[in-house]
């Protein structure tokens, strides 16, 4: 029955009664907020009981699950004293009411500052993409499933002991029972857990540490000895998990929820496109290999091949010549008075061997077997051998005598001695 008073960016408000305070959130949504958070700091040099207050009396009312769980967590919450606290509110989130209850007349301090870029959101946010895209390659790594055993086993307590003695449950249903019980205490523990991280950091830290470090021990040597996941629904249970873990990821680590659900959507049509697109360059990979130009296979050919082919082309030649001397179009008047020889010419044209006999014989003799011009290259590589070799001799005799020389003093040596 109170009137509380309401918050605003940059308060610094003073008092030393027992007041309650509200930030009503505004609802205009601004993108340059999307990592934007409210930190509101209450600081006293004596103690005071920090107690949130709950809009709605009743949890029926709530809508969804999440609402429902954290207004039981807020009911079985129960106020600590201390004398400094901090909250951190979202830009677009739920509207916010406490109450300060000093214990004895001393003045205490609220203030509100606005941070910008909130690197826990942003660390939330970048994880939850990277998981989502990486969750089949890493559901398949030993080293991530170590990890994420050691995660489970100091955040889920209850949950990694459920799964660990799921051998000795016979029944599906007392499982699924028990591991939805298990869930909601850690979630509870958890939750918990980070409204006192910095009092149970600063007050209890040698336990929180041997917690840690028992706690990841023994959920490291427990998942050693299961070993990693072989069989392809266990991979593919873990890798649904991981994907539902990287949405609860993105959704937290953004203040405005449309921008979340935008980019949950866009995720799950890039994971569903992946498929036509891959079905797509397939059919494309086939069409271009069935309309490829075939490769261009060089044939190499025989001495004999060449010579046939050649007498074949010479001849083809030779007729498309006489073919075209023949035509109206050829100007044989032109071509007649450039000519030293039009008879020969002529009897060409009319079907004759381009070549005479007697320069078919000279050519034979000059280039034929038993020729001038081969009895010159002969001769040719003859005396280059016979230079080579009297050089080649001298070299060896120097050689051999230098041999002789090193060699030949030894045996008179040994008879001198």
């Amino acid at each position: 029955g109170k009137n509380c008073s309401l918050l605003q960016e940059m308060d610094v408000i003073q008092k030393q009664d027992e007041n309650c305070y509200c930030y009503v959130q505004n609802r205009t949504i601004h993108l340059q907020y999307l990592w934007s958070t409210l930190q509101i700091k209450v600081h006293s040099r004596e103690k005071f009981r920090f107690e949130p207050i709950s809009e709605k009396n009743n949890c029926r009312n709530s809508e969804t699950v999440f609402e429902f769980a954290a207004c039981a967590v807020q009911i079985l919450w129960k106020p600590e004293t201390c004398t400094e606290t901090f909250l951190s509110i979202k830009q677009y989130g739920e509207d916010l009411c406490f109450k300060i209850q000093p214990f004895k007349i001393e003045p205490y301090t609220v203030r509100v500052k606005r941070e910008m870029l909130d690197g826990k959101l942003l660390f939330l946010f970048v994880a939850g993409i990277f998981l989502f895209h990486f969750a089949n390659s890493l559901s398949r790594s030993a080293k991530f499933f170590y990890l994420s055993g050691i995660i489970l086993g100091v955040l889920a307590l209850l949950v990694f002991v459920l799964l660990t003695l799921r051998r000795f449950i016979p029944r599906h249903s007392t499982f699924w029972i028990l591991m939805s019980g298990s869930w909601m205490a850690s979630l509870y523990l958890i939750y918990c857990f980070k409204e006192n991280m910095q009092w149970l950091w600063s007050e209890h830290r040698n336990y929180l540490l041997g917690y840690f470090l028992a706690v990841g021990i023994t959920s490291f040597a427990i998942c050693y000895q299961h070993g990693p996941l072989t069989t392809e629904l266990s991979i593919t249970l873990f890798t649904w998990t991981l994907q539902l873990t990287a949405f609860v990821l993105i959704y937290c680590g953004v203040t405005i929820p449309q921008v979340a659900y935008a980019v949950i959507a866009v995720s799950l049509c890039s994971k569903g496109l992946c498929y036509p697109l891959g079905a797509a360059c397939h059919v494309a990979r086939k069409m271009k290999h069935h309309f490829k130009s075939k490769k261009m296979v060089f044939k190499y050919l025989t001495e004999e091949e060449y010579r046939e082919q050649a007498e074949s082309e010479t001849i083809k030649a030779l007729e498309e010549l006489r073919s075209f001397c023949r035509s109206p179009d050829f100007p044989s008047w032109i071509a007649v008075s450039k000519l030293q020889a039009p008879h020969r010419f002529a009897a060409f044209v009319l079907g004759s061997p381009h070549v005479s006999p007697a320069e078919t014989k000279a050519h034979d003799e000059q280039y034929g077997i038993g020729s001038s011009f081969l009895e010159e290259q002969l001769f040719e590589t003859r005396a280059q051998s016979e230079q080579d070799e009297p050089a080649n001799s001298v070299h060896e005799d120097e050689e051999n005598e230098s041999e002789m020389h090193t060699q030949i003093p030894f045996p008179y040596a040994t008879e001198l001695l």
